[in-house]
């Protein structure tokens, strides 16, 4: 199976992304998945991530060869960007061929908050701060790299951390239940159809 992430941006949510998608491939009993992340084009943004035409765009360029297609972007702190994905999941169902399937879920605030899942956390920091936190990236993330000494390598932590969190990815299920877990739900249940 051939699976395509499709980030606002891939410079630094790869890093992110790729390792816990593959994680979650093999949970739901696809180990061996290639899983890719878009890079053309480069969307630029939320913008982009959500605007039609470029969705159009990269189902064009992809469907022949992917079959699962995965877009995660950022929630922002943004109430009504669950509606807007499920828009572009019927858009983009329409778009692909039978037996293809495009998903799009929004991490809770950000994609970091993800990798932030899977790690041993500072013990004065509280989950549900960090859930509650718009910019969690800023807050969290980016200290939690920066007290590793991972701010100079490929993604700014994020490849390093990346890969951590998705060795723990039980854990990222667990505490990310409305976004993380919500997403695999769909991939199962679009396995089992």
């Amino acid at each position: 199976m051939n699976v395509l992430i499709i980030p606002e941006d891939f410079r630094k949510d790869q890093y992110v992304l790729k390792p816990i998608i593959e994680a979650m491939m093999t949970e739901v009993g696809r180990p061996r998945s290639r899983v890719i992340v878009c890079k053309d084009p480069l969307l630029g943004g939320i913008d982009q991530a959500l605007n039609k035409e470029r969705i159009t765009e990269i189902i064009s360029r992809y469907k022949g060869m992917v079959d699962l297609f995965l877009l995660c972007v950022d929630r922002d702190g943004n109430e009504g960007r669950q509606v807007r994905l499920r828009d572009l999941e019927i858009y983009a169902g329409e778009l692909i061929p039978a037996g293809k399937c495009f998903l799009a879920e929004n991490a809770w605030q950000e994609i970091e908050v993800w990798a932030l899942a899977g790690l041993d956390l500072p013990s004065e920091w509280a989950w549900a701060d960090i859930r509650a936190e718009i910019n969690p990236k800023e807050l969290y993330f980016e200290s939690i790299a920066n007290q590793r000494g991972l701010l100079e390598e490929p993604g700014e932590g994020r490849k390093s951390l990346g890969i951590e969190a998705a060795r723990r990815y039980n854990r990222i299920k667990q505490l990310c239940p409305e976004d993380f877990a919500a997403l695999e739900v769909k991939v199962r249940n679009w396995l089992e159809a």
